[in-house]
């Protein structure tokens, strides 16, 4: 629920107090929920949580305010700011062109042009997605510390150019759609695979990412096939959520899946939005992903899989949105069609191969390659890379049984 109601806790204070408040707000909804944690243990959970902490957030900020030197020329209108904030906790109802979320509107906020597309989607993963420094790091495999200077750049920057806080008229929402698109792709993963804590897989990120999208879906500015084709991505990748662990919350591979508990109704639906993304000439790397998706939601097992699709689908995305970690698992598909060796001459030929010695899945899949071609010492050198990398115990735990199988060759 803190998650959730993060964005929208910022971005209203940031609408009232200016974006060179940015990191006032961020403090007093971080301090709100503090408190809440201290007293609703013993008061009870309030009737509306976040009307609670909207409030709390308020008085804190009003405190700040007050203590500032400015104080006596500012006390005027902010004693009046104070009556209308403590008479109303509501909004002004938006219009039919005015997007009526408060996150998915402060997601279009911090996309402003001004600022460059990597401070965007990282401000915009801190702020509205409530994604820490090291879970935004591990998105952009690069170091939590190199994220934080960069989100201390950006608000400097709001401070410095003195960015209004407004969200973009209709005609501005499709330029930024794109940032936008890709954060929440971004939220979705970090709930697909989580880069840090107890459990693999976070739901809630997961089907808020899938809600933010299917509200860019009934605005007609953003009613776009990319965003249809994105819903379809989530859907399809979701509908697995539940197979991705075993009952003693063990990974589990695709190939080792319990097909049975797939989500149906989220394939259909991913598979309809496929269908709709499907009008038009636009081809996104969207588009590829979801067929990718499908491809394995399709199949009733994993020997029966289209693994001919899948690499020309790999191909195009090479073309469109060429990236390591996109050729990475091209080389796996090669590797399912034409054998390990294939999939690591593959994986030798990647361009800037180096930005993945930090991501635990290279050295994994390169260990997998080496163990099938029966290279023992190597193999078990990739996956202790691997294991040394992992963040989370479920894909430890998994490494470690995989070192102990080949261990046992």
């Amino acid at each position: 629920m803190f998650r959730r109601e993060s964005g929208r806790l910022i971005a209203t204070l940031v609408a009232q107090l200016g974006t060179h408040r940015l990191q006032l707000a961020e403090d007093v909804v971080q301090e709100a929920m503090v408190k809440a944690l201290q007293t609703w243990p013993y008061r009870g959970i309030p009737d509306n949580p976040g009307a609670w902490l909207m409030q709390t957030a308020k008085n804190l900020a009003l405190d700040l305010l007050r203590r500032e030197q400015r104080w006596n020329e500012k006390e005027t209108s902010i004693a009046a700011e104070s009556g209308r904030w403590l008479s109303s906790g509501d909004s002004p109802m938006p219009t039919d062109d005015e997007i009526a979320d408060d996150t998915l509107r402060m997601l279009f906020v911090c996309f402003h042009p001004q600022l460059s597309m990597e401070a965007q989607t990282a401000l915009a993963l801190r702020t509205v997605c409530g994604m820490s420094a090291a879970e935004i790091g591990s998105s952009f495999l690069t170091s939590e510390a190199a994220i934080s200077k960069r989100l201390v750049r950006a608000r400097q920057l709001i401070r410095e150019l003195a960015l209004p806080f407004t969200v973009p008229g209709v005609a501005e929402l499709p330029e930024r759609l794109e940032g936008v698109l890709g954060a929440i792709y971004l939220l979705f993963n970090e709930g697909y695979k989580s880069s840090s804590g107890t459990t693999l897989v976070r739901h809630d990120l997961c089907h808020e990412a899938i809600r933010l999208v299917n509200l860019l879906l009934a605005h007609s500015a953003t009613r776009q096939p990319r965003v249809f084709a994105l819903l379809a991505l989530m859907c399809l990748n979701a509908s697995r959520l539940a197979a991705r662990t075993d009952s003693e919350g063990r990974l589990m591979r695709l190939h080792e899946q319990n097909r049975a508990v797939w989500d149906q109704r989220l394939i259909h639906q991913g598979l309809q939005a496929l269908a709709n993304a499907s009008i038009g000439d636009d081809v996104s790397h969207y588009h590829l992903e979801a067929g990718i998706a499908a491809c394995h939601c399709l199949s009733p097992d994993e020997a029966s899989t289209d693994w001919q699709r899948i690499l020309s689908l790999y191909d195009q995305l090479m073309v469109i949105r060429p990236s390591p970690i996109t050729a990475l698992n091209r080389a796996v598909a090669v590797a399912r069609l034409h054998g390990p060796k294939e999939g690591l001459a593959e994986i030798s030929k990647i361009t800037d191969r180096s930005t993945l010695e930090a991501y635990h899945l290279y050295h994994a899949i390169r260990g997998a390659f080496a163990a099938e071609l029966g290279r023992t010492a190597e193999a078990l050198t990739h996956f202790r890379q691997a294991g040394n990398l992992a963040t989370t115990p479920s894909e430890q735990d998994f490494i470690q049984r995989r070192i102990r199988e080949i261990s046992a060759v």
